[in-house]
């Protein structure tokens, strides 16, 4: 699903819009957004949305893992096992196919070649859950206790597929507590407007 495609215009925003505004509670809204994330990711890859929560499940246990040990020499270690476990599946889904076949053609070998296909937006959800964890050790953000509002940060779709990186200090008090406005909302759909209307305009603009 792309923002441009007819389903994301005139079922997904709508439905989305619709059950955010239905309740009142931030913490009921966070699991609207978090449904409705996760349903974005599923309706393109389906089979791959359980990596993307197993990804923000590591960084989620060793960001309470480093918190705990905060100022002892494990808390080094467990973010450099967070960095190594998290960097290594999207090592795994980028350069497998890279790899294997550089390896048998210098050393005549026959290293089975995976082609694996990249799932949509591992680069983006895979740092985002890093720099959590990497801000957590620094002491720039509170180690968030709760798991499905670390999902909500890394899953959050309106970024999840084409950015930008949104590191976790510039989202925490938001995903605790925020105003929206009527102001705020027509800022949104404006930005929204533009970026969605830009293409035709240069498309039209080049063939003129």
């Amino acid at each position: 699903m792309v923002f441009s495609s007819l389903t994301f215009l005139y079922l997904f925003l709508p439905l989305c819009f619709i059950c955010y505004y239905i309740v009142q509670k931030t913490s009921s809204r966070n699991v609207i957004l978090l449904v409705f994330s996760l349903v974005f990711y599923a309706w393109g890859e389906p089979k791959y949305i359980f990596l993307m929560i197993a990804t923000a499940f590591v960084d989620y246990v060793f960001g309470l893992l480093i918190e705990r040990f905060r100022g002892r020499w494990q808390s080094k270690l467990f973010l450099t096992l967070a960095a190594v476990i998290t960097l290594s599946s999207l090592a795994l889904f980028k350069y497998s196919s890279f790899f294997s076949e550089n390896v048998n053609s210098l050393f005549s070998l026959n290293l089975p070649n995976l082609k694996l296909a990249l799932p949509i937006g591992i680069s983006f959800y895979t740092f985002q859950a890093l720099t959590y964890v990497i801000d957590v050790y620094r002491g720039s953000v509170k180690v968030q206790p709760s798991f499905y509002k670390l999902l909500l940060y890394v899953s959050m779709f309106p970024q999840l597929i084409a950015g930008p990186i949104v590191r976790y200090s510039d989202v925490e008090e938001q995903i605790e507590e925020r105003t929206v406005t009527l102001k705020n909302i027509s800022a949104g759909v404006m930005r929204f407007s533009a970026g969605l209307l830009h293409p035709c305009w240069h498309f039209r603009h080049n063939s003129l």
